[in-house]
């Protein structure tokens, strides 16, 4: 375990971010330290952390499933970002979210933490049936029962970067292909945007108890019509979006590295979105809608990339 950086100042704030140098958490951290913050991150090691060090925040690197180690890195903070890193290699990709969701918990009422802003999802309404998304359902439920603590879960759409992923694909096969329907609309969000909002929330006292947002940009997008975009924004206005046969995508995750069993929650997760079970949820309420349009970040964020490789 890496040596905690000295807390501050008796009365200054100070934030907490776990999620090491993560699309998320490394914007928050950039924020906050833009503004003058002091700012501690975690991750599991000082190597994945020396970005953000050496922009000024202090670190704490070690396993958050220890609720001691994390427990200290908790320490002193005014507010703290949590979420549970994603390990698509575990062998049962649910027991690793609750061996981590339930040593952030422990952790944080063993700091006395008031403040949380959690990273959850959209779809972490329902319990079942929603892969991964399931996980992050019992931790809201585990953070909800924390008592005098002000918790936010935030539950943003399909992350804008996710797409980055077909810029591969498009090199290799010349087309985009996924496991979900085509033309089942989705919220999706930047990355940026939720960033945004989590460095307002950390900074903003609510004494508001347990309570949800959900994130999405100004419109939803269909896996075809996200196709569209990004090949038009990279010269490829006829890029073709495929829908990849479930067992098949499954199989071809394996091949990538995921577990068996991470792979059949993603499966599931697909399927969830593709038939509908997460229509509508987003739109209840409350809900924010980000600034950050898809064109925009096909045109800044994914050109780029693509262009680079």
């Amino acid at each position: 375990m890496a040596p905690i950086a000295t807390s501050p100042m008796k009365g200054t704030a100070m934030y907490v971010l776990l999620g090491s140098n993560g699309n998320i958490t490394s914007k928050v951290a950039a924020l906050l330290l833009g503004q003058g913050t002091p700012v501690r991150v975690v991750g599991r090691n000082a190597g994945s952390l020396a970005s953000v060090k050496a922009a000024g925040a202090g670190i704490a690197a070690g396993d958050i499933g220890d609720a001691g180690f994390l427990a200290q890195a908790f320490a002193g903070a005014t507010a703290a970002y949590t979420m549970i890193p994603t390990d698509y290699a575990a062998q049962d990709m649910a027991a690793e979210q609750d061996r981590l969701g339930n040593a952030i918990a422990r952790a944080i009422a063993a700091a006395g933490l008031k403040r949380v802003v959690n990273l959850s999802s959209v779809g972490a309404h329902l319990g079942s049936g929603n892969g991964p998304i399931a996980g992050l359902h019992r931790q809201e439920r585990r953070l909800d029962e924390l008592a005098g603590v002000d918790v936010l879960h935030l539950r943003p759409g399909y992350f804008f970067e996710n797409h980055l992923i077909a810029i591969e694909m498009i090199r290799t096969i010349g087309a985009y292909a996924d496991m979900t329907a085509p033309d089942a609309p989705l919220p999706m969000v930047a990355t940026a945007d939720i960033a945004q909002v989590v460095a307002r929330e950390l900074r903003t006292p609510s004494g508001k108890g347990k309570r949800v947002l959900h994130l999405r940009a100004p419109s939803l997008y269909t896996m075809k019509e996200a196709t569209a975009l990004l090949g038009a924004a990279i010269g490829k206005p006829d890029l073709a979006y495929v829908q990849a046969d479930p067992e098949e995508g499954r199989a071809a995750l394996i091949q990538q590295g995921f577990s068996a069993n991470a792979a059949a929650q993603l499966m599931e997760m697909s399927a969830a979105f593709s038939t509908g079970r997460l229509d509508g949820e987003y739109d209840k309420g409350p809900t924010e809608i980000t600034p950050t349009t898809l064109e925009d970040f096909a045109a800044t964020v994914f050109r780029p990339a693509f262009e680079k490789t």
